[in-house]
This record gives structure tokens, C-alpha cells and sequence, in this order.
């Protein structure tokens, strides 16, 4: 056994402060200097985990307490990154799981923890935010023991130790009623808990590759646990895989690197045990093992859950295509979405015959919201569909994905937040009042939270609290309206002026306000009738030499509504597109000539 290494995975619902809590961990084990200035949340790296505040991407750290070397992997915690979780956990030998405090095990917490018991992983309890002022400490303990046996835990894992921590304050105690000064507790029940990796370092060299990163100087970086062996610099290697046994490539390791702190360390040679980043292999893949050219023997790799929901994604072919993306044609949108699955293993992507365009596969609304900001930023320009859902045919039977919805509510707007679920094919599972919230649980068909979030916020007035996670396939509920609301949309191309605009928002709320450019078929608002109406938002007053008392007064105009990504996809129809550029997004009719989209219209009512 490797003594001094501990290899473990911070798992937890999204807002449960894992993050938080590692950026303490990095700070007392010494890897800033004294007067270093360090950002918050410093793990999440990426721009848009910085703005949106949560975690996208695993990633890895280590740090050094003592003689022991613990390498830390922080997860994601939203359900739509589950597939990161679950292969990242073949890289550790037990996991921290991490409760918030009042909140207590939510969806994504039953998920992960059901993963990690599955591989037979230690697991140390970590109550979380016990500083906050409506925690209720003793009754989250008893929620994560009844977790614990309803998803079949050893007898070792149920009784797993507890800790209680505030990751902000960074402080962790045995018992809620000691205020802990520092996290010595937690990094001292690491190590004693925490088994050592079991490794042979004289066995011919197997390792897993569990993550990608990519580089623009060397390419494909290869991250995972070296199951056996030794490996060292320009060692000769061989890539094979469990599910291709014919896959039996050659290679050199070029560059070796061991994590320390947030960065990568250079080294000559590394041993089994340890989590290392391996660059200079041109076709590595996530589930390859890099094995001794002497004994190739391919390692299992977790089977990753099946994406749920997909969207078409499509050359832009609007008016204005071309005018504000660098990356527009098919073979350029084809190597981005082709390039992401090499690091996300949750994403299928097929093409589409005799047609520019790609089905894109993924866990949810949020996970392919975040590859569309993502291609956006980076300057692609096309066009998506509304997401739908995969469904599956179960002993002859046509099924569909359901998801375990946990609410927390205000008493007030738990009947309307009941009716709603209940209209959108719901099915309640129960109830419990605590204080003046109620948290709500439901099964829902994924397709009937589709445009949901947005409503849910409106009737909680901003206060509700909404999380999910795939839960089943279970037989087709019925046909679902989408929406109930209509569209606004333009008549003709051209600029959006004052009049034109003052003369349509009486037909509903409006998504842009003068000097916009527009075309015939673009959406520029929403109607609260179930028809589309056609509004003309470019038409000017009529100039006359004749004065009218009251005809120059100054036209009032209600502000735009601002719609982000996710509402704009949210607010799809079946017959909408919505066109991505790195300057807009434009909500669009698939078909834009007005008589042409009458005449489908009426023959789709026909038919």
C-alpha cells in the first residue's frame, strides 16, 4: 500500500459549497503564500463557472498535510454534468459527501452517492454551513442516514464519520456543538479513514485515463490514477480499450506531470497510486488504458448514464447569416461538436442526413445551454431547435425520461406550484412543512419542465428553490402543450422604430426596443394568446402637412423584456428556431415568408 498518498472526490449537491470548502483546504495546507491574493472560489477556472457560480468541469488538486500527499477531485454539482462525477470516481478510493446544513441530501446528492456506494468507495459525511442561521443540523444527520439505507449502504458505509464543517469560515469539528477552529479534523479523518491506494509498483504499468484537458501547444493531456506499475518519461507506451478490443495503439508519454497545489508539476517518473497528467498522445480518449507494451491488458470503464434530451444544431441560415460569427459552415460547427465529445462523455452527436445540420444529445437543458455560450464565445455562429426528449421502447412499450423534482417553497405558493406539476403530467411523492417553507417532491416527465423554471419563479416570487436529476423511464404520459402563449413576429426587414414598437406592444410584452435590426419571421415578442400575431415594428408615422392637437406627443414605450439563453430556449416552440451569434440571439420562426408558414399552418391543421 502507498502510505502517504489519499486519493479522494468532493461530491454534493450544486450550491452546497464543495468549492468553497477546497479553496479552504488549498489556503491551510500551505499552497498560497502569506500575502498571496487569491480569488474566490479559485477551483472554478473557467469563465462561465465564475459568472454562472457553479461548477462544470471536474478537476484536480492535491495538497500536502504532513507526510501524506491527498489528492483532491472538486465535481460538479448540477445533474446535467453527472457524467463528469461518475467517471472521476474511478480515479479516487473514497469520497467526501457534502450536506448543506439547511437544505439537507437533495437530488443530485441521492445520485452520487449512489455511484460512489456502488464502487464500493469510503465515504466521510460532511455537514456543511452549520453557521447558518436556519441550519437544523440534527434532523440533515438523520435525512443522510435514511439516504444511506434506502440506497443499500455496507454496514461500513453506514456508519461513516461525521464531520461538521463551514466551508467559508474554514473550520470542521466532530460534534455540531464545538466551534471548530481550522480543518485539521477533516484532513486528519482523510488520512485515517481514507484507505491508501492498493498498488503494485513492480506490475507492469496499467493506468486509466478517467478525464481530458486540452491544450493548444501539446494537444490532449490525459489525466488518471496509475492502477500499477511505474511510468516514466518518453516511457514507450500502448493505448487499448475494454469496449474496443481491437484498439491496440502505439505511443510515447512525452511530458509527465503530478498535481500540486493548482498547478501541474513536471516529473521524470511517477508510480501506481498516484493521479498524473500525461501529454504527447495524439488519440487518447476517456475509458483508454495506457498499458506496458509487454502486457496489454484493457481496464473496465464505468458505464456513463445515456443523455436525455436533444437538440438540433444547424448552419445558420437566416437574413443576417454570416454577418457576426468568425465559424459558420457545417465542417467548422462538425470539428467544434466532434472536439467536445473527446472531453465530455455525456454527449452524443450524430449528423443529420442531407442536411447541414447535427442531433446533439445531452443530460439536460443546462448542459447543452452551457456547449451553445460556450461555441458563442469562441465566435461560432448557427442555430439550435427546441430541446425534445429521447424516449426509449421498454417491452414493447414507449417510454420516457422522468425526473425526481425537489421544491423548496414558501407556504403561500405551495397550491399553485401542486397545480402546475399536476398539469404538466406530475406525479406527487410528498411533502414536509419545515418552518415557514414546505419542500415539495414530484416525478415529472423531462419534457414537462421545459419552459418550467421561469413559471416556477414567477409563482415564488423569485423565493423558490428547484433542482432535478433523471430519475427513470417510465410508459409515455400523454401530449403536453409547450406553451400557452403566442409569438410576436415581425412583418418585414428592417430597422425597429419607436411607432412601430408603440403601435405593437399592445398585443403583448416586446424583446427589443428601437434602432434593432430585424427580418420577416423574426420573433420580437410575446403574445398572451395562444396565436402567433404579426406585428410591423419597422413602420414609421406617416409624415403630413396637416397639425393635429395631441398627434406629437411623446410615444411611451414599456422597456424590452431581456431574455438569456435559457429562457430564449425555455420560450421554443415546436415551429421555432433560435439563431446564436457572438453579438445576439434571435428568436426565429423556422419558416420565415409569412404565407408560406400559413399555408404549413393550415395544412398541418388539415392533416
Amino acid at each position: 500500500m502507498k502510505k502517504n498518498i489519499r486519493n479522494v472526490a468532493i461530491i454534493a449537491h450544486v450550491d452546497h459549497g464543495k468549492t468553497t470548502l477546497v479553496d479552504e483546504m488549498l489556503k491551510q495546507s500551505g499552497v498560497f503564500r502569506d500575502n498571496q491574493v487569491v480569488q474566490d472560489r479559485v477551483m472554478d477556472s473557467n469563465d462561465l463557472e465564475r459568472e454562472r457560480g457553479i461548477t462544470i468541469l471536474a478537476k484536480n488538486t492535491a495538497v500536502q498535510y504532513g507526510d501524506t500527499k491527498i489528492n483532491i477531485v472538486d465535481t460538479p454539482g448540477h445533474a446535467d454534468f453527472g457524467g463528469e462525477v461518475e467517471r472521476i470516481l474511478k480515479m479516487v478510493n473514497g469520497v467526501i459527501l457534502l450536506v448543506d446544513a439547511a437544505e439537507g441530501p437533495m437530488p443530485q446528492t441521492r445520485f452520487v452517492l449512489q455511484k460512489a456506494l456502488e464502487l464500493g468507495h469510503k465515504v466521510i459525511v460532511v455537514v456543511n454551513k452549520i453557521d447558518r442561521p436556519d441550519q437544523r443540523v440534527h434532523e440533515v444527520i438523520d435525512e443522510v442516514l435514511e439516504l444511506l439505507l434506502e440506497l443499500d449502504a455496507t454496514d461500513e458505509q453506514f456508519e461513516s464519520p461525521t464531520l461538521f464543517c463551514s466551508g467559508r469560515q474554514g473550520t470542521a469539528s466532530y460534534s455540531p456543538e464545538v466551534q471548530g477552529t481550522d480543518l485539521r479534523p477533516l484532513f486528519d479523518t482523510i488520512v485515517d479513514y481514507i484507505p491508501a491506494p492498493d498498488v503494485d509498483d513492480e506490475a507492469p504499468l496499467q493506468m486509466l485515463v478517467s478525464s481530458i484537458d486540452y491544450n493548444e501547444y501539446v494537444g490532449r493531456i490525459a489525466i488518471g490514477r496509475i492502477e500499477r506499475g511505474t511510468i516514466k518519461q518518453n516511457q514507450d507506451i500502448v493505448l487499448c480499450n475494454w469496449h474496443d478490443p481491437d484498439k491496440k495503439q502505439k505511443a510515447r508519454a512525452v511530458s509527465l506531470y503530478e498535481f500540486s497545489g493548482l498547478s501541474k508539476v513536471p516529473e521524470t517518473e511517477s508510480s501506481a497510486g498516484n493521479i498524473i497528467a500525461l501529454s504527447g498522445i495524439g488519440d487518447v480518449t476517456i475509458g483508454d488504458t495506457i498499458c506496458d507494451p509487454a502486457v496489454i491488458e484493457p481496464l473496465p470503464f464505468v458505464k456513463i448514464s445515456e443523455p436525455t434530451i436533444e437538440m438540433t444544431f444547424s448552419v445558420n441560415d437566416s437574413p443576417f447569416a454570416g454577418r457576426e460569427g468568425k465559424y459558420v459552415t457545417t465542417r467548422q460547427i462538425r470539428d467544434r461538436l466532434m472536439r467536445e465529445t473527446l472531453k465530455d462523455v455525456s454527449l452524443r452527436i450524430s449528423e443529420v442526413p442531407n442536411s447541414d445540420s447535427f442531433n446533439v444529445a445531452g443530460r439536460g437543458e443546462m448542459h447543452l445551454s452551457i456547449l451553445i455560450e460556450t461555441m458563442r464565445r469562441e465566435d461560432y455562429e448557427f442555430q439550435v431547435s427546441p430541446p425534445r426528449v429521447l424516449t426509449k421502447e421498454i417491452d414493447g412499450v414507449l417510454c420516457e425520461p422522468v425526473e425526481r423534482v425537489v421544491l423548496d417553497v414558501p407556504e403561500s405558493s405551495v397550491g399553485t406550484v401542486i397545480e402546475k406539476l399536476s398539469s404538466r403530467k406530475g406525479e406527487f411523492v410528498k411533502m414536509d412543512p419545515q418552518g415557514s417553507r414546505t419542500k415539495i417532491e414530484f416525478l415529472v416527465p423531462s419534457r414537462g419542465l421545459f419552459g418550467y423554471q421561469s413559471e416556477f419563479m414567477t409563482d415564488t416570487r423569485g423565493e423558490g428553490i428547484m433542482s432535478s436529476v433523471f430519475d427513470n423511464y417510465s410508459p409515455w404520459r400523454g401530449d403536453l402543450s409547450r406553451r400557452n402563449s403566442g409569438s410576436l413576429i415581425s412583418f418585414e426587414t428592417g430597422e425597429s422604430v419607436a411607432y412601430g414598437l408603440w403601435n405593437a406592444q399592445d398585443r403583448g410584452a416586446l424583446f427589443i426596443g428601437p434602432g434593432v435590426a430585424v427580418y420577416a419571421g423574426m420573433i420580437v415578442g410575446v403574445s398572451p394568446k395562444s396565436e402567433d400575431i404579426t406585428v410591423n415594428v419597422c413602420r414609421k408615422k406617416q409624415l403630413t402637412n396637416m397639425r393635429a392637437a395631441g398627434s406629437d406627443e411623446a410615444l411611451r414605450l414599456v422597456p424590452p423584456r431581456q431574455m438569456s439563453l435559457e429562457q430564449c430556449l425555455e420560450f421554443l416552440a415546436d415551429d421555432e428556431l433560435l439563431e446564436v451569434t457572438p453579438k445576439n440571439l434571435r428568436l426565429r420562426k423556422s419558416i420565415l415568408d409569412h404565407s408560406l408558414r400559413m399555408k404549413a399552418l393550415k395544412g398541418n391543421k388539415n392533416g
